[in-house]
């Protein structure tokens, strides 16, 4: 995987490359070249604007009790960004109702800035009735949108709007080799619609690779047959090169993941990974786990085009609907579907 990260030079959701660069062309081209006029020294211009503002991830995690939600989250950012798994009581341990908890961090890595958020949904899935249990988490997506469409229209709006939405969700599929619970296909078929899914494969070292592979062709089925878009959508595709890369991902969903804080001696060298009886599963070793895979997505690669599709597709689908209400036109979106409200957002702005 080559890091590909992208510069946009909106007023917020700013990324950066990964490393430094040199100083604009136009410098050592100035002196020789008359033909040079020096457009390319706008990336190092944008850059530069980048790198002073930081910018935002926001990552949301769901899924039972149990999964290693936390400790994945604490392996792909190298740092404790979650939150304390351990509970004093049994009482504690499984909240009444579906909480949602938000920690922040500041993150710098080569000079370059990031606030990191992590939104935690404990409860969800935990329960014997968990009819329903999506609807709080499905509020708390909207209320960011709300938020944010709210900053957007003031008269006297910031010159960057906090960018609260939530850019990614991953959501957590016990490792039980079957198929997608009913608890499954309803959260995904209708949280796919307002954010970014990408399903995990949750401890996956607990399934043989056979039974790894059948299970992930599994999901992949009951997917498509229930029309869930999740992450990277093939509709988003900007040109053949993405929809090539893409499809190779799309290809791997659901990620089968193993997350590790611990790290250990194999063959001379120093690797996250997890001690068995049979030996150590490497975290970042491809051929154990698709942990490396998942992070390239989420980091080093896509980082940006989530943020992109968060902001003008599924907030903008957003907008639209509450833009509408608030004009008195309740009936003048289409049905509600991602493919309708889209074609509606090219028309209508």
């Amino acid at each position: 995987h080559v890091d590909t990260a992208e510069v946009n030079p909106s007023h917020s959701n700013m990324s950066a490359p990964p490393h430094p660069q040199p100083p604009a062309k136009g410098a050592s081209h100035a002196a020789g070249d008359f033909s040079y006029v020096g457009i390319d020294a706008i990336l190092e211009q944008m850059r530069r604007k980048a790198m002073k503002q930081g910018f935002e991830l926001n990552i949301m995690i769901v899924g039972q009790s149990g999964l290693g939600k936390s400790t994945l989250m604490n392996t792909l950012f190298k740092s404790k960004v979650s939150r304390k798994s351990v509970v004093s009581t049994p009482e504690e341990r499984i909240p009444k109702t579906i909480e949602i908890k938000s920690i922040s961090h500041d993150i710098e890595e080569k000079g370059v800035r990031m606030k990191l958020t992590v939104i935690d949904t404990p409860g969800f899935g935990d329960h014997i009735n968990n009819e329903n249990c999506w609807q709080p988490i499905m509020k708390f997506i909207n209320d960011q949108y709300e938020q944010y469409l709210q900053e957007e229209i003031n008269i006297d709006r910031k010159k960057r709007i906090p960018d609260s939405r939530v850019h990614c969700c991953m959501y957590f599929i016990p490792p039980t080799g079957h198929c997608l619970r009913p608890l499954d296909v309803e959260f995904m078929s209708r949280l796919s619609k307002v954010v970014n899914i990408v399903p995990v494969i949750a401890k996956a070292d607990t399934l043989t690779l056979e039974e790894r592979d059948f299970f992930k062709q599994t999901i992949r089925e009951e997917l498509r047959a229930n029309g869930i878009d999740v992450y990277p959508q093939k509709e988003f595709d900007e040109d053949s090169d993405d929809r090539m890369i893409n499809d190779k991902i799309r290809e791997m969903i659901p990620f089968a993941v193993v997350g590790s804080n611990q790290e250990y001696q194999v063959n001379g060298k120093r690797l996250l990974g997890r001690k068995t009886k049979w030996g150590t599963i490497e975290v970042e070793n491809i051929a154990h786990c698709e942990f490396a895979h998942l992070r390239d997505l989420l980091i080093r690669t896509h980082m940006q085009n989530i943020k992109d599709i968060t902001s003008s597709i599924h907030y903008e689908v957003y907008r639209v609907r509450r833009l509408n209400e608030t004009n008195g036109q309740p009936n003048a979106q289409p049905p509600n579907t991602l493919d309708s409200n889209i074609k509606y957002i090219m028309i209508h702005t």
